[in-house]
């Protein structure tokens, strides 16, 4: 499983249209259309941005059955597969399996937490179920736990650990990481501030918020990079931190589903704890979308 990257370059992080009726598979199945006719390389789905843990169990595998169906093998459906319960992240990766997802992301253990090795036997209980790559979500900004270099080191012996999206904010500690499982885990960056400085250190690209409403531009970014053209890619980097910054200016996915529902892809639906977006953080958001043509 290992000889070959789940992906190289962008992966969106797609959000999960709703309304009050549940899920918009209209609406889904245009944008899972357009991502891929804008070049994205995967697509993550009922990720963080997808809203997963606020999707019923159905909508959460129906969204998966769905999307494999519908990108019929155009690029790599990743599946988002964790849970705090590990029994059921085991049975919601069994069926993203079965139902021909390339890859499943499966984030750490939220409010449980975990320690370490605690972290290593629910990975490996995961992974030893899975008949598909696994990509590791670390995110303690939104899970409290944080996995540690050494735990990568430990779990990348596993055959079916084929990957880390690193969402920890820490260049220090990913570094130390790369030192470690270069080679043997390949690493997407989780925040779309960082993804150049996680290619310098070897990386393979990002999982992506940005790449909801700018898949092109976010790919391009990445393809400067790949193309040898360093200063090209960091340039992009640079010019597009004011509208990341902007798309995180509430906790995601509040800014992206406003921005998306602008741009005429569904509805502005959230389900609670979340809501939307507050006007004084839109009306950056707007200003910074129209001056990237976005919306008029």
């Amino acid at each position: 499983m290992k000889n070959e990257p789940i992906f190289r370059g962008v992966a969106t992080a797609l959000i999960t249209p709703l309304n009050e009726s549940g899920v918009d598979y209209e609406t889904f199945g245009r944008l899972i259309d357009w991502q891929i006719e804008q070049g994205i390389n995967a697509i993550v789905i009922a990720g963080t941005t997808g809203e997963g843990s606020t999707l019923t169990d159905e909508e959460h595998k129906e969204c998966i059955r769905f999307s494999v169906e519908r990108a019929a093998g155009r690029v790599p459906i990743i599946a988002g597969t964790g849970s705090n319960d590990t029994a059921y992240a085991i049975e919601l990766s069994r069926y993203a399996c079965e139902v021909g997802a390339d890859a499943l992301l499966v984030v750490t253990p939220y409010y449980n937490k975990a320690t370490q090795n605690g972290l290593i036997a629910m990975y490996t209980a995961i992974a030893d179920a899975s008949t598909k790559p696994v990509i590791l979500y670390n995110v303690p900004s939104r899970t409290g736990v944080s996995i540690e270099p050494a735990t990568y080191a430990a779990l990348a012996a596993h055959p079916n650990i084929a990957a880390i999206k690193e969402a920890n904010g820490n260049i220090s500690k990913i570094v130390e990481t790369a030192s470690l499982v270069g080679g043997k885990l390949d690493i997407y960056s989780g925040n779309d501030d960082q993804v150049v400085p996680i290619l310098s250190m070897g990386g393979m690209g990002v999982i992506s918020v940005l790449s909801n409403i700018m898949p092109a531009q976010t790919v391009a970014m990445c393809d400067k990079w790949f193309a040898g053209d360093i200063a090209g890619a960091a340039a992009m980097q640079c010019e597009l931190l004011p509208i990341i910054n902007a798309l995180f200016s509430e906790v995601n996915p509040i800014p992206v589903k406003a921005a998306m529902a602008a741009m005429g892809w569904g509805e502005n639906y959230l389900r609670l704890p979340l809501t939307p977006m507050e006007d004084a953080h839109w009306q950056k958001l707007a200003a910074l979308m129209r001056e990237q043509g976005l919306i008029d």
